[in-house]
C-alpha cells in the first residue's frame, strides 16, 4: 500500500475512535476532509513543534469547527502535544481535547471554532495582519514575513453572513496569503445543501475578487496538494472548492445521516478491516516517520528563518529594530495620553476618544482598526494615518463597509495573529450585530476595543430604532466581556489601559453628546470600575451609582438630596471591573449597608441590582422614545434632577 494512502487511512480510524470512544462527535467531515487536511500539514502548512508561537509560522484555522476529531488526530500524529491519549479524553470534563477547537487549550489551535463562519472571518483578520507587517518590513532579499493563512470551512460556514461579509472584504483587499479550503461536499444536517442553498460558489467567489480553484476529487491527496501550491502562486485571495465525499467510507457515506454518526463497535471493526487497519489507537512507525519528516521540515525553516534574521539585523538595523520593537506596549505612554486629552474635557466622548486613539496610534505601531463605514459618526479613526487598502497596507483605518458581524470576527483575527492593538466601531444600538464575535471574543479574552458610540436615548431625530436601552445589558451579559462607559477622558483613558496593558476585552459605551466637567473624576479610580466620586459620609443614607453621561445628573440630583439626606455619588465606568475587587474595596466605595442605592443609567439593564446589592434600585429607562431633539427626548424619559430626586425620595419612604 502506499505510505500516503496508508497514512490517510490510520488518520480516519484514528479519527473515528476518537468519535466511538466518546460517544459522540461530527464523524462525516472527519472522514471527508482526511485527505484536503492531511495533504495542508504534509505538504505546505510551515509550523514548529518546538516553537508553536514563532511569528512566521503559517496560520491554520478550523472554521469548520466540528471536524474537532479530524483536526487532533493530525496534530497528534505531526508531533505536537496532543497524545493518543488526549484522543481518548475527547469531550471529557477537562480535556485537552474539548469538543471544539478551543484556544489556549490544544497546543497547535490557533482560535477557538465552533459558531460556523467566524473562523473564516478570523482568518480575514490574521490575513490582514500578516500584510500589514509584510509590507512594513520585507525587503529584497529579505521575506522576514511571508506566511499563509489557511482556513477550513465546509458549507455551513459558507451559508454564514459573517463569512460572506468577510470574504467580501477579502477579495476587496486583495489579500493573496488567505487560502480557503472549501470542504463542498452538499449535504448539512437537515439533508442535501440543494434544499436551503443552489447558488455557485465558484461564481460568487469569483465575482468578490477572489481566485478559484475546482478540485472534483477533493477525496485524492495528490490533487489536494496540487491545488494547494496553485493557490499559494495567486496574487488574489484563493478559494479552493473540493468536491468531497462525507462519510467516506461508510455505509452512509454522501448522506446527511453521517454528519453526526457514531460509529458502533462493530461498524468501527468493519470500518478499520476495510482499510487493513487492526491496531487501536496506533500509530505505525513508518506513518510516524512520513509525518515526523514535515516536522522536522518545518524546524529546519524556522532555523532558517531565524538565520535569515540575523542577517537582516546586520543589513538592514533601523528596521530591524523597528521590527523586535513593534510590538512593545512597555513603552505606551498613558500620562501623556492623558495630559494631551485633558484639552477636551466638557466634550462628548466620541471626540474625546478620537483623539485618545489617535494619541495612543502616535505611539503604537502596532495599531489597527476600522468601523462599519460610520467613521464620520462614531469619530472612531486615526488621525493622519491612511487606509488600509489593497494598494497601500500601512494604513491604520480599515474601512469595514456595513458588515459589523464581520468587523468584529475580523478584529479578533488580527489580535490572534499576534500582539497588535486593533479595534471595531459602531453605534450602540447596531452592536447585537457583533455579540457572536464579541462572545468569543470574551472566551478567548483577545484584548479587542470595541467602540460603541450614540450610547443612550439622546439620540435625538434618529428615534427608537436607534435608542440603545437593551445594548449594554446584553454585552455585559457575555461572560468575559467588560463594558466600560466613562463619564470623561480621564475615565476613558483606563479603560484603554485596561485593554491595552491588561489584555482584557473592553466594549467601550460613548456619549455622543456633550457631557459636562464633573469635579473629581480619577484615572485610578476607573481602573477599579468604581470610585467614590462624592463623599459627604463615611455611612451614607443614599448612594447615587453612575455611568457616562448621567454622572453629571448624578451629581446635581445629590446636591438636591444632600439638604436633607447624607448623600454620595459613585461614578461606576464598570460593573465587571468593580465586581471583581475585593469586598473591602467595594464596601469602602458603596458604604456600610446604606439605606438606599440608586443606579442611574439610561438602560434598561437590571445588572446594576446583582453587582450593587439587595437595597439597590435601578433609575433607568424601560420604553423607547420617539424622535425629537437630543435634549428633548432625555428629558421626555424622565431623566432630568427633579425626576431623581423624587425618585429617591419615594423609594426611602416605601422603606420605612
Amino acid at each position: 500500500m502506499n505510505l500516503v494512502k496508508k497514512a490517510i487511512n490510520y488518520l480516519k480510524v484514528l479519527s473515528a475512535e476518537t468519535i466511538t470512544n466518546a460517544g459522540s462527535g461530527h464523524l462525516g467531515v472527519s472522514l471527508g476532509a482526511s485527505s484536503i487536511l492531511f495533504a495542508l500539514f504534509k505538504d505546505h502548512l510551515n509550523f514548529d513543534t518546538s516553537d508553536t508561537d514563532f511569528l512566521n509560522r503559517d496560520r491554520f484555522v478550523l472554521s469548520a469547527g466540528h471536524a474537532s476529531p479530524l483536526y487532533y488526530s493530525l496534530l497528534s500524529m505531526f508531533g505536537f502535544d496532543v497524545s493518543l491519549q488526549d484522543l481518548k479524553d475527547f469531550r471529557k470534563l477537562g480535556s485537552r481535547t474539548p469538543a471544539y477547537p478551543t484556544y489556549g487549550v490544544t497546543e497547535g489551535v490557533e482560535a477557538s471554532t465552533g459558531p460556523l463562519g467566524q473562523g473564516v472571518a478570523n482568518a480575514v483578520g490574521m490575513a490582514i495582519a500578516e500584510a500589514v507587517m509584510e509590507e512594513r518590513f520585507n525587503t529584497v532579499g529579505f521575506d522576514i514575513i511571508n506566511n499563509y493563512t489557511y482556513c477550513f470551512a465546509g458549507d455551513g460556514c459558507l451559508m454564514e453572513g459573517v463569512a460572506q461579509e468577510a470574504c467580501s472584504l477579502a477579495g476587496n483587499l486583495r489579500l493573496k496569503k488567505l487560502i480557503l479550503l472549501y470542504d463542498s461536499n452538499d449535504v448539512t444536517i437537515d439533508g442535501a445543501l440543494e434544499l436551503a442553498n443552489r447558488e455557485s460558489v465558484a461564481k460568487k467567489f469569483s465575482a468578490m475578487g477572489w481566485n478559484v480553484i475546482r478540485v472534483p476529487q477533493g477525496n485524492n491527496f495528490y490533487f489536494c496538494s496540487r491545488a494547494i501550491r496553485q493557490a499559494k502562486k495567486s496574487k488574489k485571495p484563493t478559494i479552493i472548492i473540493f468536491s468531497t465525499t462525507i462519510g467516506i467510507g461508510t455505509q452512509k457515506e454522501g448522506t446527511s445521516a453521517v454528519h453526526s454518526a457514531v460509529l458502533s463497535q462493530e461498524e468501527l471493526a468493519q470500518f478499520k478491516q476495510n482499510l487493513g487497519v487492526k491496531e487501536s489507537f496506533f500509530i505505525p512507525s513508518d506513518v510516524r516517520e512520513l509525518c515526523m519528516a514535515t516536522t522536522r521540515r518545518g524546524k529546519l525553516r524556522h532555523e532558517k528563518w531565524n538565520q535569515n534574521l540575523a542577517m537582516y539585523s546586520s543589513t538592514h538595523p533601523e528596521l530591524y529594530k523597528s521590527f523586535l520593537a513593534f510590538f512593545d506596549r512597555k513603552k505606551i505612554n498613558f500620562d501623556r495620553i492623558i495630559k494631551n486629552v485633558a484639552k477636551y474635557d466638557g466634550q462628548s466622548l466620541r471626540k474625546i476618544n478620537h483623539q485618545t486613539l489617535s494619541e495612543l496610534a502616535y505611539q503604537c505601531p502596532q495599531l489597527i482598526g476600522g468601523t462599519a463605514d460610520v467613521g464620520p459618526s462614531t469619530l472612531s479613526t486615526v488621525d493622519n494615518a491612511g487606509n488600509f487598502s489593497a494598494g497601500y497596507r500601512r494604513g491604520k483605518n480599515i474601512h469595514y463597509g456595513v458588515r459589523e458581524h464581520a468587523m468584529a470576527a475580523i478584529a479578533n483575527g488580527i489580535a490572534l495573529y499576534d500582539d497588535f492593538i486593533t479595534f471595531d466601531s459602531t453605534f450602540l444600538a447596531f452592536s447585537n450585530y457583533a455579540l457572536p464575535a464579541i462572545r468569543m471574543r470574551g472566551m478567548m479574552k483577545l484584548p479587542v476595543m470595541s467602540f460603541f458610540t450614540h450610547d443612550s436615548i439622546a439620540f435625538g431625530p434618529d428615534g427608537a430604532s436607534h435608542q440603545p436601552i437593551e445594548q449594554l445589558g446584553q454585552l455585559r451579559a457575555i461572560i468575559g466581556n467588560n463594558v466600560f462607559r466613562p463619564c470623561d477622558y480621564k475615565e476613558l483613558v483606563a479603560g484603554y489601559y485596561l485593554a491595552v496593558k491588561e489584555y482584557m476585552p473592553i466594549s467601550f459605551a460613548l456619549a455622543k453628546q456633550d457631557v459636562p466637567h464633573v469635579d473629581g473624576t480619577s484615572y485610578d479610580g476607573a481602573l477599579c470600575g468604581g470610585y467614590l466620586l462624592k463623599n459627604s459620609s463615611a455611612k451614607p443614607k443614599v448612594v447615587l451609582v453612575a455611568s457616562g453621561s448621567e454622572v453629571p445628573l448624578a451629581v446635581a440630583a445629590a446636591g438636591e438630596l444632600s439638604k436633607k439626606h447624607e448623600v454620595n455619588v459613585v461614578s461606576m465606568p464598570s460593573l465587571e471591573i468593580f465586581e471583581a475587587q475585593s469586598q473591602a474595596y467595594k464596601t469602602k466605595v458603596l458604604g456600610k449597608e446604606p439605606a438606599l442605592i440608586v443606579a442611574v443609567e439610561a438602560s434598561s439593564d437590571t445588572k446594576w441590582l446583582k453587582v450593587l446589592g439587595g437595597n439597590c434600585e435601578l433609575f433607568g429607562v424601560t420604553q423607547y422614545q420617539g424622535s425629537g431633539e437630543d435634549d428633548e427626548v432625555y428629558v421626555n424619559a424622565g431623566f432630568t434632577v427633579q425626576n431623581l430626586v423624587k425618585f429617591v425620595e419615594n423609594k426611602l419612604k416605601s422603606r420605612k
